[in-house]
């Protein structure tokens, strides 16, 4: 009889004459540590309390104290690039991710692609007897395959992980994300009126993976890839959490960012020697400030400090468990930001950032009005730049840009029965790509050639084992270009050559751009340049990135972030005239589905039977940021465009025939970014509205999609709460568009960001 191949049995007539056998389950190397990854979102180098911020972290502190605390670990600047790194151990051009899968162009260093010679951790530690899990922050997958019809060949679970919960975007609502588990999307498990918030569902879903681990594999070592939305925007936490810092910052950022200086200098975070650089011109002194200013201004970090603080609490829940199960100890954590503070927020703080993408302009007024709701489910908040440079303290400017105020960040490593040091520093160099082997020198295993058949790319990082028992061993990662929108910078053995571009100025030219020099070794916060000093060993640097570059994937340079928005391809994403959604799928991403934005169009609603008193959502797009939403309620057809969260217009029909089996939405597009909209029932018009202002290029950053029959979020008005499931026969919604969308908004989009 023939036998499968590999088969190590025996095969006879029968049973009685026959071996089994089972292919050997894989082990890992005896003693593996487990490995927890966590990824914090644009926290700066000075906000953790053990990096001499005030910010409450006790959680995060007493891992340093327990372990590692390093002060010269530098990330990309940007969030989408640093993961990549972190998963990889590329650099993120290598990688494919040059910047944010939502910018992604149809270059090879830029193209969101993560391409499989790129193996990532999971797909190397699952093969090796590991569990390999993902909690949180994604934003791997480029934007057109977020779809639930889209391959999930760049999905959590496609690039190594066993299981995943979490989201796809740059940011979410706390109180109304977009999640999806494993392969498929699923509403919050309860809304934000209940007490729900996603930092603790986060915890509680890691939680859960590791307990069913360990009900059936006591023993097996896992990967928790752990990526809270602390502290990206917007900044929001339960109002308990933001009462604790009322009034705490209303010193300013001035007074805090010389204090915090102070702290870093005193206890050892900062060498002996260095300087605070100055506070940059076109960022206001806090005294400067209007009274309203700086009541507005103190409430937005207040906001952010109580976000930070109640992660910290509930990485707290995770790390109580391990050390219940005795599992602590070994287990290998990692703390890292993917970047430095950022300075989305622009100058005055925002109560919704997708304001930015539609040139509409936020006011101190406006914040002040609404200054009790910052932190709440109703605003996308984001502090403003003053808080940005206090928390990059002592360091130069800021997430996106190559200064160290964007890519130097925390670095913490614990690991009880691995590292013998206990709460002491290293200054050795380190950046995001060392993360990967030195995971694999720390479990004892390499690098494997080929992962599922594809050859492998080197990896560009170096381990930082070797300085976890060596406080004074020489750094390895001695070479290290950045690039980020333009922005250069190379690091070499202690010096760094760096030059800011614009961003998103098409306009400006590289030639331009001004290349500083600092020796980093006895300088860190980049205050003395001496380009003019040393000139040669600047053009030494400088010819060093070009070589860098060539090498890794970053040319051509490109700092046209709208274009990539609005005027790039995305694969298999053709642009349609009609669409149809049906009731019971999940949400389709706005980059992903019909275009209603400044041009006519239809919305009808087929039902299976007679309406009845049926009620709830028909079609929604958006969410209390910014939308619009055809719903029935009351027996009456209600249609609603949210206009950034500035304006609601609202059109509202006569009662409606109980016996109509369609009803419809009929926008009139009348001029730039205006209509009027027309409701129908059975084809008779019920009612008709201008809408004098429609949302110019984006109804949301934050992942809200398309739904049919229900809304899993934060409602785009009050009229309804979450999911307001459309309770008749609702059977499908057409969707038909007609004519080019207006696309004006582009050379004002670029204005918008260049003033970011």
């Amino acid at each position: 009889m023939g036998e499968r191949s590999g088969f190590q049995g025996v095969i006879g007539p029968t049973r009685a004459e026959s071996t089994p056998w089972w292919p050997p389950e894989p082990q890992p190397p005896e003693g593996a540590p487990n490995v927890l990854v966590v990824v914090l979102d644009d926290v700066g180098f000075a906000q953790l309390g053990c990096y001499g911020s005030d910010i409450a972290t006790p959680t995060l502190d007493g891992l340093a104290a327990g372990g590692l605390q390093y002060t010269n670990f530098h990330t990309t600047a940007l969030c989408s690039p640093t993961r990549a790194c972190v998963l990889t151990g590329r650099n993120h051009h290598t990688a494919g991710m040059g910047r944010v899968v939502d910018l992604a162009t149809g270059f090879p260093g830029y193209d969101a692609d993560l391409p499989r010679s790129c193996g990532t951790l999971p797909e190397v530690l699952a093969p090796r007897g590991y569990a390999a899990y993902a909690v949180g922050k994604w934003h791997l997958t480029p934007e057109h395959e977020h779809h639930l019809g889209a391959s999930r060949a760049r999905w959590p679970l496609g690039r190594g992980f066993e299981r995943w919960y979490g989201y796809f975007d740059g940011e979410t609502s706390q109180f109304g994300p977009t999640l999806l588990s494993d392969n498929h999307a699923v509403p919050p498990p309860a809304d934000h009126e209940d007490g729900y918030h996603l930092t603790e569902d986060l915890i509680d879903h890691g939680l859960s993976f590791l307990g069913d681990l360990r009900a059936v594999q006591p023993d097996k070592p896992w990967l928790l890839y752990l990526c809270p939305g602390a502290c990206h925007s917007p900044h929001q936490s339960p109002p308990e959490w933001r009462e604790r810092y009322r009034g705490h910052f209303d010193q300013g950022w001035d007074v805090w960012r010389e204090e915090t200086f102070a702290r870093q200098l005193a206890t050892g975070v900062l060498p002996e020697g260095t300087d605070l650089s100055p506070r940059p011109d076109w960022v206001p002194a806090w005294d400067s400030l209007s009274e309203d200013q700086r009541r507005v201004s103190a409430r937005y970090m207040e906001c952010f400090a109580a976000y930070l603080s109640h992660f910290d609490h509930h990485l707290g829940r995770l790390l109580d468990r391990l050390r219940e199960t005795g599992e602590l100890d070994n287990t290998l954590v990692m703390v890292l930001s993917d970047n430095g503070a950022s300075s989305e927020g622009g100058p005055n703080g925002s109560v919704n950032d997708v304001r930015i993408w539609n040139m509409a302009q936020m006011s101190i007024e406006e914040s002040v009005e609404r200054i009790d709701e910052i932190g709440g489910p109703t605003i996308h908040n984001n502090y403003p730049w003053g808080w940005t440079v206090a928390g990059n303290t002592p360091f130069k400017r800021w997430k996106r840009e190559t200064h160290e105020g964007g890519v130097c960040d925390p670095f913490i490593v614990h690991w009880p029965d691995g590292i013998a040091a206990r709460g002491e520093r290293r200054r050795q160099y380190g950046h995001a790509i060392d993360l990967v082997p030195t995971i694999l020198e720390a479990i004892g295993i390499e690098m494997p050639a080929v992962i599922d058949g594809v050859e492998q790319q080197p990896i560009e990082g170096t381990s930082l084992a070797y300085s976890f028992d060596a406080p004074e061993a020489p750094e390895r990662h001695t070479v290290q270009y950045y690039e980020m929108f333009g922005s250069r910078a190379l690091y070499a053995d202690g010096w760094k050559a760096v030059a800011y571009h614009p961003i998103a100025d098409t306009s400006a030219s590289y030639d331009d751009d001004v290349w500083e020099l600092y020796h980093v070794a006895v300088d860190p916060s980049e205050c003395h340049d001496l380009a003019a000093a040393e000139p040669e060993r600047l053009q030494a640097l400088i010819d060093r990135w070009w070589v860098e570059a060539e090498a890794h994937q970053v040319l051509p340079l490109d700092t046209d972030i709208i274009t990539a928005i609005l005027g790039t391809e995305r694969p298999g994403i053709p642009d349609r005239e009609h669409y149809e959604f049906r009731p019971g799928g999940g949400p389709v991403p706005e980059t992903c589905t019909v275009n209603v934005r400044n041009r006519s169009h239809s919305v009808r609603a087929e039902l299976a039977g007679a309406l009845g008193d049926a009620e709830g959502i028909v079609l929604v797009q958006g969410s209390v940021l910014g939308g619009w939403v055809l719903f029935v309620a009351d027996g009456r057809l209600h249609y609603v465009h949210n206009y950034v969260g500035l304006e609601q217009h609202r059109v509202t029909s006569a009662p409606l025939d109980p016996a109509a089996r369609t009803f419809a939405l009929r926008f009139e597009r009348t001029g730039e970014h205006r209509g009027v909209a027309h409701l129908l029932a059975d084809d008779r018009e019920v009612g008709a509205g201008e809408i004098p202002r429609f949302t110019p290029v984006r109804f949301a950053i934050t992942g809200d999609g398309v739904h049919c029959g229900e809304h899993w979020g934060v409602p785009v008005c009050a009229d309804y709460r979450m999911p307001f499931r459309f309770t008749g026969p609702l059977h499908r919604v057409l969707v038909d568009v007609d004519g080019e969308p207006f696309a004006d908004p582009e050379s004002d989009a670029h204005d918008a960001l260049r003033k970011q």
